[in-house]
């Protein structure tokens, strides 16, 4: 609205002025010589019509790149990343986290694990399925495939994990991916669907590991989409990591249109219940944080990469 503002006020300042004298003591007219009235803007005719049309041309072309271009861009940089998922990708591909884990995290290897966005889902799932299985330790030392040889000490249950730091996580989830098989031709990342990412494995069972959970809510045009308090892509339901079979409405407590998404690892309000081992170390009450790390560790996963640069040692 400031900019706006600014923009209505130097279009006010730069229509030219009627030259067609002042009103002076009761009413009258200082016009020309005679006393007599002038004509209407003495001769200038439309011109400040004019003025005010171009003026009104520059602030919406001021507006387009200030404010709609950048808007679309992030829009088309969302759905890009949406799209790079195809259908069943965590599945698939999620042998390449394991093989990391084994890698870095067996033997005398420890290791703190920080994910963004889908990469919740990946080491959810990885924990959840595997994580209390027998693991050969390995050497931290991967071939060309991402594979390391083994260290000759045996085996061991599940990895050396310290914690996992999440920011914007999409465990539960975006109704962005819900909405995208009936808004766009080709389905949006289905295993971001929100019935689909809270079914594709139990995410209670995190073989003992807590998450600590960053939740930005610094939404834009398109936040309608998604219930309560979001980041642009991930609403606090999943991003706060609240149980259930679908997602809620949760926001900051100075909403008062929603339940309160809590910190730490307590209930939400209305009593839903966090996942187990799950707890919410950052909730953006100021609305500072948006998904995005535009391009140089920015957003809420700059909170989340300032907690691993203080505790990750």
């Amino acid at each position: 609205m400031a900019l706006f503002a600014t923009l209505y006020e130097l279009m006010l300042r730069l229509q030219p002025e009627s030259t067609g004298g002042a009103a002076g003591p009761a009413g009258a007219v200082a016009g020309g010589a005679t006393g007599a009235p002038a004509g209407p803007l003495d001769g200038c005719g439309g011109g400040g019509g004019s003025s005010t049309m171009i003026m009104l041309v520059v602030m919406l072309g001021v507006m387009y790149f200030l404010v709609l271009r950048p808007e679309q861009k992030r829009a088309k940089e969302r759905d890009a990343a949406l799209k790079a998922l195809a259908k069943g990708d965590i599945v698939r591909t999620n042998g390449g986290i394991r093989d990391a884990l084994d890698c870095y995290c067996t033997g005398t290897n420890w290791c703190y694990v920080a994910a963004h966005s889908a990469g919740n889902l990946q080491i959810g799932y990885a924990l959840a399925l595997y994580g209390t299985s027998a693991r050969y330790k390995k050497t931290p030392t991967p071939n060309s495939a991402g594979q390391c040889s083994n260290a000759g000490g045996g085996t061991q249950t599940g990895w050396n994990i310290k914690w996992v730091d999440v920011a914007g996580g999409a465990g539960g989830g975006s109704e962005l991916a819900d909405s995208g098989d009936w808004l766009l031709s080709e389905p949006l990342v289905s295993d971001l669907k929100t019935s689909t990412a809270r079914a594709l494995y139990n995410h209670n069972s995190t073989g003992g590991k807590w998450f600590y959970l960053y939740a930005g809510a610094k939404g834009t045009l398109y936040s309608f989409v998604l219930p309560g308090q979001d980041d642009e892509a991930i609403a606090y339901h999943s991003s706060g990591g609240v149980s259930g079979s679908s997602g809620g409405s949760y926001c900051n407590p100075s909403d008062w249109f929603c339940n309160d998404l809590t910190t730490g690892s307590a209930a939400a309000e209305g009593g839903r219940a966090k996942w187990s081992y799950h707890s919410v170390s950052f909730r953006d009450t100021g609305e500072s944080f948006n998904h995005y790390t535009n391009g140089n560790w920015g957003g809420i996963v700059s909170k989340m990469r300032a907690d691993m640069a203080a505790n990750a040692q």
